[in-house]
C-alpha cells in the first residue's frame, strides 16, 4: 500500500493539520517547504504575505487535506 502524500515533510495529515493551525509554525514551515521544493519566488511571497496565505492554507488543509500551492513553478 502506497503512503499518501502529506504536506509538511512527510508527516501525517493530523500532525500537518495541527502545525497548520498554529500561525507561527505554519508560516515558518510554509517558507521552509517552498524553499526545499526549489520554489524561491513562492518562498519569498510566503515570507512577506504568509499571514494572509495562512488563512487560505488552513481552510484548504481542513477541506481538501492539502496546503495551498500559490505558485506551482
Amino acid at each position: 500500500m502506497a503512503k499518501a502524500k502529506s504536506d509538511y515533510f512527510g508527516l501525517s495529515y493530523i500532525v500537518s493539520l495541527i502545525l497548520a493551525i498554529i500561525p507561527f509554525t505554519a508560516w515558518i514551515l510554509g517558507v521552509i517547504v517552498r524553499f526545499s521544493e526549489g520554489k524561491i519566488v513562492a518562498g519569498v511571497i510566503r515570507i512577506f504575505g504568509g499571514w494572509l496565505i495562512w488563512l487560505v492554507d488552513l481552510v484548504m488543509m481542513i477541506t481538501k487535506k492539502s496546503i495551498w500551492r500559490l505558485l506551482d513553478v
